[in-house]
């Protein structure tokens, strides 16, 4: 008489209970991974295209110890229009000068050289932000 087997031979009929779940969870976590960075994408796309107004400093020049030169550069929609504010710094990190830059010209791109007036000798510019007043309806 033949012995009785007590299982099958491991790896001859298919995958295994354990081999199955494994896979199932690779799946999931795949296409929550994927959903995830699609959603992170979508959020990262409208802030992008939500701005009508982006300003970047190019370079400043320390043109004596009440003045600081910044050449500013804003990218905008048309007919937006908006302030740009920039400040200076002394070599303590105080603030010695402020200025609100308006934006307000019918061209795409704007750039212009700042003169920003200060209490004490500055050792930097520095773009703090760009804010759309919202004339060209947008957000």
């Amino acid at each position: 008489m033949a012995a009785v087997r007590d299982g099958l031979p491991d790896g001859r009929y298919g995958r295994t209970a354990d081999e199955r779940a494994d896979r199932k969870l690779k799946v999931i976590g795949a296409v929550l991974g994927v959903a995830l960075i699609a959603v992170v994408a979508w959020f990262g796309i409208s802030y992008i295209t939500g701005q009508d107004l982006s300003g970047r400093l190019v370079s400043y020049k320390v043109v004596s110890d009440s003045a600081v030169q910044a050449h500013l550069e804003v990218v905008k929609d048309a007919g937006a229009k908006g302030v740009c504010t920039l400040r200076s710094q002394s070599a303590e990190g105080a603030e010695v000068g402020r200025k609100d830059v308006r934006v307000d010209q019918a061209k795409g791109q704007v750039d212009t050289v700042i003169t920003i007036r200060t209490t004490a000798r500055a050792t930097n510019a520095e773009l703090v932000g760009c804010t759309d007043s919202g004339a060209s309806g947008g957000n």
